[in-house]
């Protein structure tokens, strides 16, 4: 093979972009040492213009800093670097920017700068590049996407639809491909979506919406739709239009819906049930206790047998219990139901406290248990329901009455708390309530049947008193908090905001 001599410097010269050498100078700076004629062809200069000049005389302060930095960092680093073009072009030779690749000795030391203009983006081969890369960016994302998508033309053909489509509704692509898109639409939508397919088209505007869609198989899919126009050159335009699955999700909504409407139909024989009770089963115990309490009093004569003295006693006793209960539980669906509207009038709490004080006071003296009251001197008035409010603390200290022991206290007391709000608390020495079951004592029919505090005495009943005392002190707005623990007592603790609070101080009561 015959030796070849390659002439570098000729090489170097007849590059087709602009391209210079540049050496570090031990003070600092950077020297041009060598420029290829494009490079003259780029500053506009002559070649004694240049080599022997530092970087910053080429070009403004701004520009010459930039490239010193890249200079630097090219150096420090070892590695080739690259920087955007100048923003004028002396010249009229445009690049889009330099490489910059560091030449070193034997010892690793960079001892030139190799400056390299990269061509150019108008160049028609680097454009092609980027618009085959960015082709087959696009393709990929399409075709990657978890979502069916489909392109149509003008004419609603389809031209292309990507895997995912393929995949969720069964069509092949030789089946729909050159289609019109509304074969794959339900017979009830077709006529709705020729009319919008024109209409976005032409308005280019962007849509959303949910749309029902046949798949191969013939069933019926649910889907979320977003389409948008695109136009490419000599102004076609195309529709591309992205369906997400939400046929389970119709499904649920369905079934969401027929559940509630079944609890709605459930909730209204419950709601009927009880009004109709509420006579059926009151006028006979009003009937009950209205006799018995004739026969207690022996209004027709005395009964002979102590026997059954014992006996009457009992059937009112169970009379009444029962009534209660009835009440109760008619309450709470009403306010469950939203049909309790308070009748509001001004509320003197004191006067509650103690006119409940006094109701309460036999029973607790038959369980040697003793009640205090103690209402701050300044305490207002508030707006409120007089009925409800009087049966929240009767609720209350019913509770506190049945879960003391002989020789136990109940405090009852009210203040005006700095925030303008009024407190209300209801306190025992009793048996009290596991703290992790707290939450259930307040839920409807949340008996605690606990054996450190049950007795037989003390579970009868619906577990209703607590919960309605907390729906009716909600009802003004308020809150009721639990404070109990077993063996330690129980305090309620009523919280009733001071919009309903009126600036006018009442009596102290203390007892």
């Amino acid at each position: 093979m015959p030796h070849v001599t390659v002439d570098h410097k000729a090489l170097f010269d007849i590059m087709p972009v602009p391209r210079f050498l540049v050496c570090p100078e031990n003070g600092g700076g950077f020297v041009v040492q060598e420029i290829n004629r494009r490079g003259l062809e780029y500053f506009n200069r002559k070649e004694e213009q240049i080599v022997g000049m530092h970087i910053s005389g080429l070009m403004d302060s701004e520009n010459a800093r930039h490239f010193e930095q890249a200079f630097e960092v090219c150096m420090r680093q070892k590695v080739p670097v690259s920087i955007h073009a100048l923003p004028s072009f002396p010249g009229g030779l445009r690049v889009y920017g330099f490489w910059i690749n560091p030449l070193l000795d034997i010892t690793g030391k960079v001892v030139l700068l190799d400056v390299v203009a990269q061509p150019d983006s108008a160049d028609d081969s680097v454009l092609q590049r980027e618009r085959d890369d960015a082709i087959s960016l696009l393709t990929s994302i399409f075709d990657a996407s978890n979502v069916g998508i489909i392109v149509t033309d003008r004419s609603r053909r389809i031209v292309r639809v990507n895997d995912s489509f393929v995949r969720f509704y069964g069509w092949t692509r030789e089946q729909i491909v050159g289609e019109d898109f509304v074969m794959l639409l339900s017979p009830d939508e077709k006529d709705a979506a020729i009319e919008n397919y024109e209409r976005y088209l032409n308005s280019s505007i962007r849509s959303s919406g949910e749309m029902k869609l046949v798949k191969h198989d013939g069933a019926i899919a649910n889907t979320l739709y977003t389409t948008a126009t695109l136009e490419l050159s000599q102004r076609r335009k195309f529709q591309v239009t992205t369906l997400m699955d939400i046929t389970l999700r119709k499904q649920m909504e369905l079934s969401l819906r027929v559940a509630k409407d079944q609890a709605d139909a459930a909730n209204h024989a419950k709601s009927a049930f009880l009004a109709n009770m509420s006579h059926e089963l009151r006028t006979p115990l009003n009937a009950i206790i209205g006799f018995s309490e004739i026969m207690m009093n022996g209004t027709f004569g005395a009964l002979e047998n102590p026997k059954y003295q014992e006996y009457i006693q009992d059937v009112h006793s169970s009379a009444r219990h029962l009534l209660e209960i009835i009440n109760e539980v008619l309450d709470m669906s009403k306010i469950e139901a939203g049909r309790v509207e308070l009748d509001e009038h001004e509320v003197d709490i004191g006067g509650v406290i103690e006119a409940v004080s006094r109701m309460m006071a036999s029973r607790a003296f038959s369980g040697n248990i003793a009640i205090e009251t103690h209402v701050d001197g300044q305490l207002p008035q508030f707006t409120g329901d007089p009925r409800l409010i009087r049966q929240i603390l009767i609720n209350l200290v019913s509770n506190a009455v049945k879960f003391c022991e002989s020789g136990g206290k109940i405090r009852i007391s009210a203040e005006l708390l700095k925030e303008g709000d009024i407190e209300v608390r209801v306190a025992d020495d009793g048996v009290g309530i596991p703290k992790d079951k707290i939450a259930q004592a307040l839920e409807p029919f949340g008996q605690i049947h606990d054996a450190a505090i049950a007795r037989q005495d003390r579970s009868s009943g619906t577990g209703l008193g607590l919960p309605l005392a907390k729906a009716m002190v909600e009802m003004h707005g308020g809150t009721l908090m639990l404070q109990s623990d077993v063996g330690k007592g129980t305090t309620v603790v009523i919280t009733l905001p001071r919009q309903r609070v009126l600036r006018r101080p009442n009596i102290a009561l203390t007892h």
